[in-house]
């Protein structure tokens, strides 16, 4: 089994993400960030691991395909799109969720690219608003780290 991690700490806000793919299965994604405020923040893989600029050098989601944004289960979507993470009341969100599209090997593997918490819920794709088919109207970028290899 492959097992890549990507942690941050950036601002208020503390993660630790980790990834793992079995050859047979879809990537497992878990982990938890604290110092959100309470609701639904969109997160997202984005295109570089550059954060030398902070997360803005992180570009836009990985999206090879050049596809619209959308949900994690729409046939339809960026790479990267993973949805919302949800925060409790005291700004911590705990996740643990499956995805069909990332890859931790292979020629659209996502190794070296950042991982991104946004300050809004992502709409996935589904409003008027003119940023939701490429950002999902997710706002601002609250924390970011990059996805790397760790000794598990």
């Amino acid at each position: 089994m492959l097992v890549r991690s990507s942690y941050f700490a950036y601002k208020d806000l503390r993660r630790y993400r980790a990834l793992a793919q079995n050859p047979y299965a879809q990537v497992q994604v878990h982990g938890n960030v604290t110092g959100l405020s309470p609701g639904r923040h969109g997160f997202h893989v984005h295109r570089f691991g550059d954060l030398t600029g902070g997360c803005k050098s992180a570009a836009a989601h990985y999206n090879p395909a050049n596809a619209d944004h959308g949900a994690p289960s729409d046939d339809i979507r960026h790479i990267g799109d993973l949805g919302n993470i949800e925060a409790d009341v005291n700004g911590v969100a705990l996740f643990s969720f499956y995805d069909r599209l990332l890859a931790l090997e292979g020629p659209q593997n996502i190794i070296g690219r950042a991982v991104v918490v946004h300050e809004r819920e992502d709409d996935l794709g589904r409003t008027t608003h003119p940023d939701s088919r490429s950002t999902g109207n997710a706002g601002g970028r609250l924390g970011c780290g990059v996805i790397g290899i760790a000794p598990y």
